[in-house]
């Protein structure tokens, strides 16, 4: 691809191929930021029950409603920011941010301070993971998007389970604080000293504005709130991705609240429940680069339906198999994963099909932000029902939601072919 732009550090080319060496970089930058939500999946909610002494799942929950709504606001910010800051700079930021939170949860003396180290990592993630997000659209152009997200997401997830993972191994030897929380700190060390050398691709999103085959349409603003309405409802594709996002998440922080606390009143212990909490995220990350490249190949449509059908079997499966609770743990651990696997880079590059370049960051902070709301909706959902009918009642629940978004995703998205 010809250069027609040039930058402080030489021609500006749009792709994969051309941009490698800052891609992996990037790559490694959101393995830290993947590295850093995943201290919480195994320990957290048990830290709640043992530590603290609470007994309401709803308060056990609600370091899950913090995080959410912390992560899904700042989503829908960054999109504004990016027009006012580089995105290097809010990269950064957020990894300033980040600081505190590994130690708050090594040490934090209440309840209270679990829950303020979540509306920092919110804070961290919501900042770090977009910015990661934008500058890998921005560097690769339209026609890699899906295997470009499928490689970011799989970085950030495949590190979310490998630490859960290896959190519920310390926890089991050394208990569930504060070992399991402090190797947090190396990747907030790693993450900021690699933000700092990350180059800004503003120059980037300038090319593939001269390039772009369409100009805006008229009346068509790029303000955030009208970014805002088109993508949550006007526009019919849009408004599929972000109610599939918002219940891909809900899943995910059901699950995060919901796994530990069923399995472990089911006699697993914290290593077998790290196992479950860990196997989920890392399929669905590694699952992310296969899947984003085949999104790119038949489209984004069949994978999302697909996959929002895939994980309500994996809460099927975690029910009809509980009598033996590992077999059920790992069988539905599997079908998540593989599920959000198929989901989540076609969600984003979905989105970026759709977006005009002028007004994409908007879109996808918006996208973000219905997507990881999520969170919270899903802790909130599973605090009440769990209280009110119970843990197994809360995973029906789960299952029958996920099966109907799959179909609204079904009617609502339709393909489109740009860059492909």
């Amino acid at each position: 691809m010809n250069a027609t732009t040039e930058s402080a550090a030489g021609p500006v080319q749009l792709g994969l191929r051309e941009n490698w060496p800052q891609f992996t970089l990037l790559v490694v930058v959101n393995v830290c930021v993947g590295g850093l939500v995943g201290l919480e999946r195994t320990t957290v909610p048990l830290i709640g029950a043992r530590t603290f002494g609470l007994t309401d799942d709803l308060a056990v929950f609600s370091f899950i409603i913090a995080f959410g709504l912390t992560k899904a606001l700042t989503n829908l910010a960054a999109g504004a920011l990016t027009a006012r800051y580089r995105r290097k700079q809010l990269l950064v930021t957020g990894w300033l941010i980040g600081i505190p939170v590994p130690f708050a949860l090594a040490w934090a003396p209440s309840w209270g301070w679990i829950v303020a180290a979540n509306v920092l990592l919110g804070l961290n993630q919501g900042l770090t993971w977009s910015m990661t997000v934008n500058m890998k659209i921005d560097l690769v152009g339209p026609a890699r998007r899906g295997l470009a997200m499928g490689l970011n997401e799989a970085a950030g997830y495949t590190a979310v389970g490998t630490t859960a993972l290896v959190t519920g191994y310390l926890a089991t030897a050394y208990g569930l604080r504060p070992v399991p929380e402090l190797i947090g700190v190396v990747f907030v060390a790693a993450g900021l000293g690699l933000a700092l050398t990350v180059r800004d691709t503003a120059a980037h999103v300038a090319l593939e504005l001269s390039r772009h085959p369409e100009s805006l349409p008229a009346g068509e603003s790029t303000a955030l709130a009208a970014v805002f309405a088109r993508t949550s409802w006007h526009h019919r594709s849009l408004r599929g991705a972000s109610q599939a996002g918002l219940v891909n998440n809900l899943n995910d922080g059901l699950t995060w609240g919901v796994f530990p606390l069923l399995f472990t009143d089911h006699g697993l212990g914290l290593a077998a429940v790290g196992l479950i909490k860990g196997l989920y995220p890392i399929l669905w990350g590694l699952g992310q680069i296969p899947t984003g490249h085949l999104s790119d190949r038949v489209g984004r449509k069949p994978l999302i339906v697909i996959g929002m059908l895939t994980q309500a079997a994996g809460f099927v499966l975690a029910l009809a198999l509980l009598d033996t609770p590992l077999l059920a743990g790992v069988l539905s651990a599997v079908a998540l994963g593989l599920g959000t696997a198929m989901v989540y880079p076609a969600l984003i590059a979905s989105v970026s099909d759709h977006a005009h370049p002028a007004w994409r960051t908007g879109a996808l902070g918006t996208y973000r932000f219905w997507r990881d709301i999520g969170y919270a909706v899903g802790a909130l959902v599973a605090g009440i029902l769990a209280d009110a009918l119970g843990l197994n009642a809360t995973v029906v629940a789960a299952a029958a939601l996920t099966a109907g978004s799959g179909l609204l995703a079904a009617r609502w998205i339709s393909e489109h072919d740009a860059g492909r």
